[in-house]
C-alpha cells in the first residue's frame, strides 16, 4: 500500500466498549483487570441519549448503531474539521451480524402478539449496513459507503480497505472501524452450543488453560485521511496505515486452518503490502480469542513469519471479550493507544504460555516500549484472515 499510492494518515480515534467507553476510559480498561464475569461482558449502563437529538430517535437505532454513532462522534471530534468534499469523504464500516438485538426482540413480539405488532422499523434497525448509513448521514459523507460482514475478520478488513480507496486516489478521507451488539439470548446460547465459549467465563488468550472464548461489545471508529492533506491543515497525526491483506482458510466453516497456514499467508502479504520485512515489526496485538483451536494456529503463524519469540505479541480479548465484527476495529484502536502512550497493553488473565508456541507474549504488566511497526490480526468464522500493518507518526 505505501509503495503503491498516497500515504494514509489516522487522525481520530473514538471507542465504546465493555471496559471503557471513551479513548482514555477504554486505555485504562486495557491495563486493568481481566474477565471472569461468564459467557458474555456488555458496556453497562448504556445511555445513548447523549449522542441523540431525542429519546425517540435513540429508540429507533439498535444497540450496534448507537455504539457506532457514539464512537464516530468521539473520532470526529478529534480528527477536527477534516476540510474534504462530502463526495470525496468515504464510510466504510465493519459488522459481524448488525441489529440481533432488534431482530430477536422483534421476533418475539410476533410470536407473543402477531405480526401486525412488529415494528416498522425492524429491518433498518437490523440491517447490517445501518451503522454505516448512520454515520454517512450524520456527517453528510457522499462517498462510497459500503459495509463489510467477514464475521470476526470485518473490523481489521474494513480498515484495511478504507486505506486502500485514499492510497489509490478514490477518496482524500474515510471513516471506518466496525460495531457489534450481538450478546442475546439466542445468540450466547447458540455459542454455548457450539462450545465456544470459555467453560469457566475467564478469557486468558494464548494460556495452557484457556478453554473459549468471553463474548463481547463495543465499536470503535477511525478517521483515515490522506497524508499530506492532513498535515497541510495541521492535524494531529495518530499513526500512518502503511499495508493490509486478506486472505482465505478455505478450510472450514469455524476452524483455522492447520498450522496457521492462512494466518502465515495473511501475515506475510500484509508486510509485502506495506513494503517492511518480517524483522520490521515490533509489536502483534493478535487476534487471542482464547479458544484452543485459534490459539495454537495464530502462535504457529507467528513463529513461522517471525521467528520463536521475536516480537513482543498481546491479546486485548481478556479484558474486551471478543466483539466479533467490531475486534479488529477495538484491537487497531489498542494500537494506536499503545503508540500514544509507549506501552503494550499485557494479555490480561493469562498465566503460563505453552513453551511449544514460542511467542514472546506481555503478561502481567504493560511493556514499556519505542513504539514501532506493528501488525494486527483477525480471523473470522467462514475461514477469513486479516491483518493490518501500522506506524507510529514519524
Amino acid at each position: 500500500m505505501r509503495g503503491t499510492g498516497r500515504r494514509v494518515a489516522v487522525t481520530g480515534l473514538g471507542v465504546v466498549a465493555p471496559c471503557g467507553v471513551g479513548r482514555e476510559a477504554y486505555w485504562q480498561g486495557l491495563l486493568g483487570p481481566g474477565l471472569t464475569s461468564g459467557e458474555f461482558t456488555l458496556v453497562a449502563d448504556w445511555d445513548p441519549l447523549p449522542w441523540y437529538d431525542s429519546p425517540k430517535d435513540a429508540r429507533r437505532a439498535d444497540r450496534v448503531e448507537q455504539f457506532a454513532i457514539a464512537a464516530a462522534a468521539e473520532a470526529f471530534e478529534q480528527a477536527g474539521t477534516v476540510g474534504v468534499a462530502p463526495e470525496r469523504f468515504g464510510t466504510i464500516f465493519a459488522t459481524g451480524i448488525g441489529g440481533l438485538n432488534t431482530l430477536e426482540e422483534q421476533a418475539i413480539i410476533r410470536v407473543e402478539k402477531g405480526p401486525r405488532r412488529v415494528s416498522p422499523f425492524l429491518v433498518p434497525m437490523m440491517m447490517a449496513n445501518a451503522s454505516g448509513a448512520a454515520i454517512s448521514m450524520r456527517y453528510g459523507l457522499r462517498g462510497p459507503n459500503e459495509t463489510i460482514v467477514t464475521a470476526c475478520a470485518a473490523g481489521t478488513h474494513a480498515i484495511g480497505y478504507a486505506a486502500r480507496l485514499i492510497a489509490w486516489d478514490m477518496v482524500d478521507a474515510v471513516v471506518t472501524g466496525g460495531s457489534e451488539a450481538a450478546c442475546t439470548v439466542t445468540s450466547v446460547a447458540g455459542f454455548h452450543n457450539m462450545t465456544a465459549l470459555s467453560t469457566t467465563g475467564i478469557s486468558r488468550p494464548f494460556d495452557a488453560d484457556r478453554d473459549g472464548f468471553v463474548m463481547g461489545e463495543g465499536a470503535a471508529v477511525i478517521v483515515l485521511e490522506e497524508w499530506e492533506h492532513a498535515q497541510a491543515r495541521g492535524a494531529r497525526i495518530l499513526a500512518e496505515v502503511v499495508g493490509a491483506a486478506s486472505n482465505a482458510d478455505a478450510h472450514h466453516i469455524t476452524a483455522p486452518s492447520p498450522g496457521g497456514v492462512g494466518a502465515t499467508a495473511c501475515m506475510r502479504l500484509a508486510l509485502a503490502d506495506a513494503g517492511l520485512s518480517p524483522a520490521d515489526i515490533v509489536h502483534v496485538n493478535a487476534h487471542g480469542t482464547s479458544t484452543p483451536l485459534n490459539d495454537a494456529a495464530e502462535a504457529e503463524a507467528m513463529r513461522a513469519v517471525f521467528g520463536p519469540r521475536a516480537v513482543a505479541v498481546t491479546s486485548t480479548k481478556g479484558v474486551t471479550g471478543h466483539a466479533l465484527g467490531a475486534a479488529g476495529a477495538l484491537e487497531a484502536a489498542a494500537v494506536l493507544l499503545a503508540f500514544e502512550h509507549r506501552l503494550i497493553p499485557p494479555t490480561a488473565n493469562t498465566k503460563v504460555v505453552p513453551d511449544e508456541f514460542e511467542v514472546d507474549l506481555v503478561v502481567g504488566e504493560p511493556r514499556p516500549w519505542e513504539p514501532g511497526p506493528s501488525l494486527s490480526n483477525n480471523f473470522g468464522f467462514g475461514g477469513h484472515n486479516g491483518s493490518l500493518v501500522m506506524l507510529p507518526p514519524v
